[in-house]
């Protein structure tokens, strides 16, 4: 209503953005105790269905039970090779002293 004092502007009703339909979330396919990797890798292949949450929360749950290979950095990496290749140059054992004359003090 224009020049009412304070009925001015607002929103009207129908105007702005229509809210979105929601998706129904599909029923979580039954896998039983398999591994996490073994199940990505079956949904890679096609060999078996799952859900999108599903995935996710075996890519999530994978990354504690199989390292990257390259997880450690090179620091590490060089530290584990040195102590493979050390025990080839390891320092000799002394010679052990023995008595000449047999008593032991």
């Amino acid at each position: 209503m224009a020049g009412v004092k304070g009925r001015s502007g607002g929103a009207r009703p129908g105007a702005g953005r229509k809210p979105k339909a929601k998706a129904s979330a599909p029923a979580p396919v039954p896998q039983g105790d398999r591994d996490m990797l073994q199940l990505l890798q079956d949904v890679a292949l096609g060999r078996t269905e799952a859900t999108p949450l599903q995935v996710r929360a075996a890519i999530a749950a994978v990354q504690y039970t199989h390292p990257k290979v390259g997880e450690g950095g090179k620091k590490e990496q060089r530290q584990a090779d040195a102590q493979k290749v050390a025990g080839r140059f390891a320092p000799a054992a002394p010679p052990k002293l023995v008595a000449a004359g047999g008593k032991k003090v």
